[in-house]
């Protein structure tokens, strides 16, 4: 069995704020995994806008602007989270934790003690697990995995067998939870063409890879320096970020003016052309909004058009052990993009909010 320290190094969120607000410790407390949980030895967490939004307090009714990482003026204390409430801190942030189970609470399974597993992001109250009412979100509501060691309830764990390295499955499971999650509701198959935005990022780049999983013809906005990488992704047709005639540009790649499903991440000004897009009957799926949140929302584009439209962040429990086998049947790849000590952390951080990258950032202890 591993010998488990006292303490460990950590990054520690310390309050709302910028980059300062996240501060590196060589001594902080190892956590004790309590009655079902087990301690996962991390080999490597991947970075998630969830992360910034919550240090920053974006997600607060009193912030409008694009997410930049930087303070705002004004955050309302009482809503700067995803879910809508408060944060306790200190905390360690984290959700795309990949590591080895070196300790086990009473209860939990003896098997997993030595394995290496993936985290499931999404915590629920194991007796209503499709309530969403009652779900935390790993590195939010507890601590997570920007540090050497981390703890989680055992069913929040799958041991995964495959060849990829801990940076490359810390690429997963945020980012392409939450595409498959949006992908889902809107009911994306075969014969759909899909316009998918910030294609270069994490969840771009996943909802790329699980709409062609699915069968679908994909349609990818990115910046120009990035269209090669969103070509090997499997992206059929690649377009500038922001067409100033989206529809013209559509016609001219694929023959018609529209899309059936807009999974969208960005929204912002541009968000009425990509509406605009959609054809009768079309589907809208969103799950961010990094250029804005406040959109201009013509109803009768909504109903005329009889236009769906789905909002995504809490996903169904069995989306992440489909994932895990999307993985180890090699159905859908990692797309790594830097890899960063834990104690550059401020660096990582600062090239992910950039977004010069294409996939995601990942830190290592």
């Amino acid at each position: 069995m591993t010998s488990v320290p006292k303490t460990m190094k950590a990054i520690v969120l310390e309050g709302h704020g910028g980059l300062d607000q996240l501060v590196w410790h060589e001594n902080w407390p190892v956590p004790k995994p309590g009655p079902g949980e087990v301690l996962i030895k991390v080999g490597a967490c991947g970075l998630n806008n969830t992360d910034v939004n919550t240090r920053s307090g974006w997600y607060s009714k009193t912030v409008s602007d694009a997410t930049t990482g930087g303070a705002y003026d004004e955050v309302d204390e009482s809503d700067p989270t995803w879910g809508g409430r408060p944060i306790t801190f200190p905390r360690i942030q984290g959700a795309d934790t990949v590591g080895t189970v070196v300790a086990l609470g009473d209860g939990a399974p003896v098997e997993l003690l030595g394995q290496r597993v993936m985290v499931d992001c999404w915590l629920r109250d194991w007796s209503e697990p499709y309530n969403r009412d009652k779900t935390g979100y790993f590195g939010s509501e507890c601590d997570g995995g920007y540090a050497e060691y981390t703890k989680v309830d055992a069913r929040n764990v799958a041991v995964i067998t495959s060849s990829f390295s801990d940076a490359e499955l810390a690429t997963f499971s945020c980012s392409y939870t939450t595409a498959e999650g949006m992908l889902g509701r809107a009911e994306v198959g075969s014969g759909d063409t899909v316009l998918v935005t910030g294609a270069s990022g994490g969840v771009g780049s996943a909802l790329i890879q699980l709409a062609k999983r699915r069968g679908a013809t994909v349609v990818a906005l990115a910046s120009p320096a990035k269209h090669a990488d969103v070509t090997a992704l499997g992206a059929d047709v690649v377009l500038d970020r922001a067409p100033q005639n989206l529809k013209a540009e559509l016609k001219r790649a694929t023959g018609k003016d529209t899309v059936s499903v807009v999974a969208d991440i960005v929204g912002g000004a541009y968000w009425g052309m990509l509406i605009d897009a959609l054809e009768r009957g079309g589907r809208y799926t969103c799950s961010g909004a990094i250029a804005g949140p406040i959109v201009e929302f013509d109803l009768r584009t909504f109903y005329l058009r009889d236009l769906t439209f789905t909002g995504s962040t809490v996903i169904t429990p069995n989306v992440f052990g489909d994932l895990v086998g999307y993985i180890e049947r090699s159905e859908i790849r990692p797309v790594l993009a830097a890899t960063y000590p834990l104690k550059d952390f401020h660096a990582a951080q600062t090239a992910f909010i950039e977004k010069k990258h294409t996939g995601n950032i990942v830190v290592v202890p």
